[in-house]
């Protein structure tokens, strides 16, 4: 077996059936397994993508087991001589993981590789590249500097050297993680990953930055407007520098967790802030109110026209051959699936990166409309 995906999912079914489309399309040609952990979601995810997709392999969970257990138990039962993480709420483009595998067999010693992630706006995910959080690197992004974290040095066209890998896309070499272990199963989520890398480059391993491409929605897989999420977040970076750096003076790892403290704070105060001013009027909700264009065949048009009207949308319709051009702020452009590559979408939705939009999908083969934001 070359290759074995695996994706830990949580109340995310519609965004987990895309991911699974898009791997497969990405995936013909090569021996592949594929792993859905599901964390016990409460959106009968397993039930609705088993009848979809009777060749995947499901492993449900009566609890939610977190992101580092839940890779852990499928890496377990997974055979491939390639591991990937990857996140549900993403779709990758038909060439990206054949580009990952081929850059992995001629670097032997590259032990896990990442991807040039989008968002959904059209620009690149800062963290498909990351530095190690060491105390310097951490104070300094805490205080809002993070071109060291960041890696903003290098070029986002050509493979490159790194040294931490986004859990969100993250392709391993099943005989580093032989070596070094499986994920730190201390984190519930996030962190997790950049404890992986770093412990592959203390193994001796490589890791590196390939310009393969993903979407990522950021966020659909978690909730980043609770305030367990901030918790889980800062707590994670404080188990991370604890473990790896909780032996250095503490002149040093003062200053770092007094930030880290701060921020967490900072970002709680922001949260009720804003959920003081929604639940006292002072927010104009018609703002999120987004424009949809609906761009693709004439059966995607028809059926998102029926789409529109019953779910009240302000939507334009623009056929596959005409030019596509931004009239409106706030618009979802929303592509058609069946028609455009994932490639072509990813290309697309990049040369929209300076309008004020975002990027939406449409198959008729499920007949859901999926954005950032909402899927009908």
């Amino acid at each position: 077996m070359k290759l074995s995906v695996i994706i830990v999912s949580y109340n995310v079914k519609y965004y987990l059936e895309q991911c699974i489309h898009s791997v497969k399309k990405a995936t013909e040609g090569i021996e592949t397994e594929i792993f859905v952990v599901d964390n016990h979601s409460r959106d009968k995810s397993v039930p609705y993508l088993s009848n979809h997709f009777h060749d995947v392999n499901y492993v449900e969970s009566n609890h939610n087991l977190g992101f580092a257990r839940g890779n852990n138990i499928a890496i377990r039962q997974s055979v491939g001589e390639y591991v990937l993480l990857l996140n549900p709420d993403t779709f990758v483009t038909e060439g990206s993981i054949r580009q990952v595998l081929d850059f992995m067999d001629a670097h032997p010693k590259a032990g896990g590789v990442g991807v040039r992630m989008y968002n959904t706006n059209g620009t690149v995910a800062m963290e498909s590249r990351r530095g190690i959080p060491t105390p310097v690197v951490s104070f300094l992004k805490m205080c809002g500097n993070s071109k060291r974290y960041y890696m903003s040095h290098l070029s986002w066209d050509e493979p490159a050297q790194i040294e931490i890998i986004s859990g969100a896309f993250c392709m391993l070499r099943r005989q580093a993680l032989e070596q070094i272990g499986l994920l730190d199963e201390t984190f519930f989520m996030y962190g997790e990953d950049i404890d992986l890398s770093y412990r592959l480059l203390k193994g001796g391993w490589e890791n590196w930055y390939v310009p393969a491409k993903i979407v990522h929605y950021k966020g659909e897989s978690t909730h980043k407007s609770s305030f367990r999420y901030v918790h889980v977040f800062y707590q994670a970076m404080l188990i991370f520098f604890r473990k790896h750096y909780g032996h250095l003076t503490f002149l040093v790892t003062l200053p770092v967790k007094i930030a880290i403290y701060l921020r967490a704070i900072i970002a709680l105060f922001k949260m009720q802030y804003d959920r003081m001013r929604h639940s006292l009027g002072f927010y104009d909700h018609s703002q999120d109110e987004p424009n949809y264009l609906f761009y693709g065949a004439q059966r995607m048009l028809d059926e998102c026209r029926k789409l529109a009207r019953r779910k009240g949308l302000m939507a334009q319709f623009v056929d596959k051959d005409s030019e596509l051009a931004i009239t409106k702020p706030n618009t979802c452009v929303v592509f058609d699936t069946d028609y455009f590559s994932y490639e072509q979408v990813v290309a697309m939705n990049e040369k929209l990166k300076d309008e004020d939009c975002f990027l939406g999908t449409y198959s008729t083969q499920t007949h859901h409309l999926i954005t950032p934001k909402e899927v009908y």
